[in-house]
């Protein structure tokens, strides 16, 4: 069975989808630290840190049955990883849904529409970045048509941030 996924754009009115973005991430991280994978901190982002993301960028939030099943950052530049670039290229960041209630293929939808997204935005490359540490993450965007432009080395996160490496990705559109 197929259940309809509608994609809309985030709103910070009212708070109902800043608190659905911060459960969507928490439960996220939780699952990630549950099979072992050091990156996101359950607590890590706040309401705060979507708004920023809303004003700076878009982002955008994945509903089946007025659920919220998944979301995804989009943004138009990103030069902590990818240093000052000319504007060619969306940022597809924090890619996350609910491991209990999305249907089978969110991740693969949600990465197409944000492509599609960046293409109506008139740009030519989709990038991300995953952590080097995780091979499937990577293969997982590989296989969606990603290929490996460099890496970031760990930088210091600094006071409660997290430090970590980090693998550029790329898509022609």
């Amino acid at each position: 069975m197929t259940t309809h996924v509608r994609l809309r754009r985030a709103d910070a009115q009212g708070g109902a989808d800043l608190a659905r973005l911060v459960a969507l991430y928490g439960g996220a991280a939780r699952w990630m630290r549950s099979r072992g994978i050091v990156q996101w901190q359950p607590g890590g982002k706040d309401e705060e840190h979507f708004r920023l993301r809303m004003k700076e960028g878009e982002v955008w939030l994945a509903e089946a049955g007025g659920v919220a099943v998944g979301a995804y950052e989009l943004w138009w530049d990103d030069e902590p990883a990818w240093g000052v670039q000319p504007p060619v290229a969306g940022y597809v960041h924090r890619l996350m849904m609910d491991r209990a209630t999305a249907p089978p293929g969110l991740g693969r939808t949600l990465l197409a529409r944000a492509e599609r997204r960046i293409a109506e935005a008139g740009r030519e490359l989709a990038r991300l970045d995953c952590l080097t540490s995780n091979p499937r993450l990577r293969a997982y965007y590989e296989e969606a048509g990603y290929r490996v432009v460099g890496e970031q080395p760990a930088k210091d996160g600094g006071p409660g941030g997290a430090s970590y490496g980090v693998t550029l990705l790329e898509r022609r559109l």
